[in-house]
């Protein structure tokens, strides 16, 4: 009879498939940084330097606000919907198709809000349309 103890054997540590899970890892936080920086950008609104213009046509003023709000030729619109910018914008360039919409609308507007104004433009049946932007010594232009 042999009482002699065996001895442990000592534990194995697979690293083949511990090389596998890193590489898998290291690969998902490339692809997720890589993504990631493009939801990052800053934006800069745009500036302008041009003439006054010697004709103006009839112009509908549009305000945009930070939150959301507008305002059409100093009126304040009630909601924030589509329909009843519409019928601000139909009201304000008072039946006159060659009617110029400007578009002034806050740096941090919701990009959502300008597109509600370009749609209501579109359903009063006002196609021209401008935007105003801030000349280099401040002023709007």
């Amino acid at each position: 009879m042999n009482f002699s103890r065996r001895r442990p054997e000592d534990p194995e540590i697979n690293l083949i498939a511990f090389i596998d899970v890193l590489l898998v890892v290291i690969i998902f936080l490339m692809l997720s940084t890589t993504f990631s920086r493009f939801t990052e950008l800053q934006v800069t609104l745009p500036s302008a330097e041009a003439e006054a213009l010697q004709e103006r046509p009839q112009e509908v003023i549009v305000l945009v606000s930070a939150d959301g709000r507008y305002v059409v030729n100093r009126q304040a619109v009630d909601g924030r919907s589509v329909e009843l910018l519409t019928a601000a914008l139909a009201a304000g360039a008072q039946g006159r198709a060659d009617a110029v919409i400007i578009i002034s609308a806050d740096a941090s507007a919701p990009h959502q809000a300008v597109v509600n104004v370009l749609d209501a433009a579109r359903r009063a049946g006002l196609p021209r349309l401008t935007f105003a932007a801030q000349g280099q010594g401040g002023s709007p232009r």
